[in-house]
């Protein structure tokens, strides 16, 4: 089992993959070699990383070689300062060295950091494989890490490890009350013990800390939800970096809605206020287009469950928050717990990387979680919300990722805006019916996967198919 914290964790855009996954496989190796370095008689004098597959084919677009020069650095996803991952490999560069793991002073040149397009990536298309030297330069530690989607990061061992193994190595450390591997499990857990989804994700959660760590946690994320929509609606800066020209358009289109933006977010706009200034579905796509904007930015965002998809659920909570009028102080939790259970199921039965199975893995997995989740709040019962999760992902089966110039910019932020008012249609849609359905949420899911894994590489991820292709860049 994921714990909410896992399924939604504080970073940098624009890619969980390709920038925060890279960033926390190079912050765990340069841990490694500074521990190494410290006791060894052949102290390391060179690191050099290779990228492999996706990351290298949209690396550069996605800032990866950036971020694996800050997590060398000893820079964290959740604590390090975006203009930092921005500027400090043109710095290093220029001065020819790095701070390993921020105390050990080395050389460095760009071409330290490999983007090899032509190698076949192994276990999975994110790979990044990590080198240190000693003076005669033989590497004598090397490590193989795979960025799985979502800001997870598993090593070449973990990779090859049968999941039944890892389940019950797992299971020696951690029990749980309530485990399952499918929807269907799930909702039996909820009928059984007379609750919703989000309890038993309660319980779940109380088994690894203490209730007060978690809600802490989680209003920091919550939070962190706000500051990004608030960002992505008052920045200053006109366009997107990368080279496409691509303008932002959430504080434009905020300007024109309604100019006081503190007073909104602080939850004080009467609801027919704020709707004489948008419609619903305006406001809506509004909040999820700062966000993304923010994403392509390099700015901070929350990973919900990635970054390419990171606008859809900080919008869809927004519009609870704002415009639905059921708001509750303690729906937050409600609402993040239920969508990190359907996220879990997405990760543990297919996939939420973009390079494995297509956007369909991260706009249609966020959505789907957005639509069960809002269903859950808005009193949805558990087959209900099953039903709404259900309909999240069926309309977005087959989803490519074909992002132009390899940026997190077209189609992405667009697609974030119109899955943001799918999910909410969903939930509507559930809400109607009694939780009966022909397709099952897990039947959905395998759909998923089996369509990802028959869809082309070159549209999960590389720039080399669809829109990446069809349209000349600026």
């Amino acid at each position: 089992m994921l714990s909410v914290l896992d399924m939604f964790s504080i970073g940098i855009g624009p890619s969980s993959s390709h920038t925060v996954g890279p960033m926390r496989a190079a912050h765990e190796f340069a841990q490694r070699v500074a521990k190494y370095h410290a006791t060894s008689q052949k102290p390391i004098t060179r690191i050099h990383a290779t990228l492999f597959g996706s990351l290298a084919q949209t690396g550069l677009g996605h800032g990866t070689d950036r971020a694996v020069l800050a997590g060398l650095e000893g820079k964290t996803p959740e604590t390090v300062d975006p203009q930092d991952v921005l500027h400090d490999l043109d710095i290093c560069s220029e001065r020819g060295e790095l701070w390993l793991n921020g105390t050990i002073r080395m050389p460095f040149a760009r071409d330290d950091i490999e983007f090899d397009r032509w190698h076949a990536p192994g276990l999975h298309p994110n790979r990044v494989t990590l080198s240190a030297f000693d003076a005669s330069n033989t590497a004598v530690l090397e490590e193989t890490y795979y960025s799985i989607g979502g800001g997870f990061i598993a090593t070449e061992e973990q990779m090859r490890e049968p999941i039944a193994t890892v389940q019950d190595a797992h299971a020696k450390t951690t029990t749980i009350p309530f485990d399952f591997c499918s929807a269907t499990e799930m909702i039996a857990l909820c009928e059984q013990h007379q609750c919703s989804i989000a309890d038993l994700m309660w319980a779940n959660e109380h088994a690894l800390r203490p209730q007060k760590q978690t809600e802490q946690s989680m209003d920091h994320i919550w939070r962190t939800m706000r500051e990004c929509v608030s960002n992505g609606c008052t920045s200053t800066e006109e366009m997107l970096p990368g080279g496409l020209h691509v303008r932002r358009r959430a504080p434009k289109l905020y300007e024109r809605m309604r100019p006081d933006l503190a007073y909104v977010l602080d939850g004080k706009t009467p609801i027919a206020d704020l709707r004489a200034h948008g419609a619903d579905a305006e406001w809506a796509a509004l909040f999820a287009m700062a966000v993304n904007e923010e994403n392509a930015g390099g700015g901070r965002i929350v990973t919900a469950p990635t970054n390419g998809a990171a606008g859809i659920i900080p919008a869809v909570l927004h519009y609870y928050w704002l415009l639905s009028g059921k708001w509750a102080p303690r729906g937050i939790y409600t609402f993040l717990l239920t969508a990190s259970a359907i996220g879990y199921l997405f990760k543990r039965n297919a996939s939420i990387s973009g390079a494995e199975v297509g956007c369909q893995g991260e706009v249609g997995s966020a959505c789907s979680m957005a639509a069960g989740a809002l269903c859950a709040v808005l009193g949805g019962t558990p087959r209900q919300v099953e039903n709404a999760a259900e309909i999240g992902i069926e309309h977005n089966l087959g989803l490519t990722c074909d992002p132009i110039g390899g940026l997190v910019q077209i189609p992405c932020i667009e697609r974030n805006a119109m899955a943001t008012n799918t999910a909410i249609n969903a939930a509507r849609m559930a809400l109607l019916g009694d939780g009966s359905h022909i397709v099952s949420l897990d039947s959905a899911i395998k759909t998923m996967k089996d369509t990802g894994l028959d869809m082309m590489s070159k549209y999960k991820e590389t720039s080399q198919g669809g829109l990446a292709v069809n349209v000349t860049e600026c």
